[in-house]
Parts: structure tokens; sequence; C-alpha cells
């Protein structure tokens, strides 16, 4: 079992960054494929990225492919979102999510069996 808790949300202005970090508890963290999620007011949770134990597999949503990158330290048991040219229509909770023993986070928020509590990130215009 892993334990997740997302830092470095915050306010920021449109066109500007945020790197969001996901510490997790365990000994076992590069077995655990990591990814990231998001939710904002009134809509359902929307899969984000996802990047596989080591690293070398990464995916993205449309949505914000070519602004947002996912990486990982395996060393310091963390997972990162470098998030670039915000924009308000990314505001929204962000979660760490992990699965454990695959490639990949799945797209769908139900089949996710370890989530973080969230962070918030605003994007004004």
């Amino acid at each position: 079992q892993v334990q997740l808790v997302e830092s470095g949300g915050g306010l920021v202005q449109a066109g500007g960054s945020l790197r969001l970090s996901c510490a997790a508890s365990g000994r076992t963290f590069n077995t655990y494929a990591m990814g990231w999620f998001r939710q904002a007011p009134g809509r359902e949770r929307e899969f984000i990225t996802t990047i596989s134990g080591r690293g070398a597999v990464t995916d993205y949503a449309d949505s914000v492919k070519g602004r947002f990158t996912v990486s990982r330290d395996n060393a310091k048991n963390t997972v990162y979102l470098q998030m670039n040219s915000l924009k308000p229509e990314d505001t929204a909770v962000y979660f760490c999510a992990a699965e454990e023993g695959v490639m990949r986070i799945p797209t769908t928020p139900e089949r996710v069996d370890y989530w973080g509590k969230g962070t918030l990130v605003t994007v004004s215009s």
C-alpha cells in the first residue's frame, strides 16, 4: 500500500507556470505507475498524465500535451507535474494517483487504487 501527498498548488496568472509534487510512502515506489488527474468544480475527475515505474513511458491528455510534463525521482519517492502556459481552464484540484504493477495509470478514475487528497491550482485571467 502507498500513501500520496501532493504539494505545490496555488494561484498563478494565465501564461504562468507551477510545479506540483507528489511524495509517496513505501519502499517499492518504482513498482508503481504514477499519474495525475484533475477535477474542476462541477465536473468529473479527468485523466491528465501517467508515467511508468522507471519513467520510460509517459502519456498525456490532449488538453495538456505540449504544456505539462510529468517526471519522477525514484530516489526521492516523488513524482512531479511541471505545468507551463497555464490557462484559466486549467483551474482545478489536482490529484496524484498510483497503481502497482502496471505500466500506466488507468484513465478511468474508478479503476485507480491509490489517491492523494489533492492540491488546488487556480489560474487567473
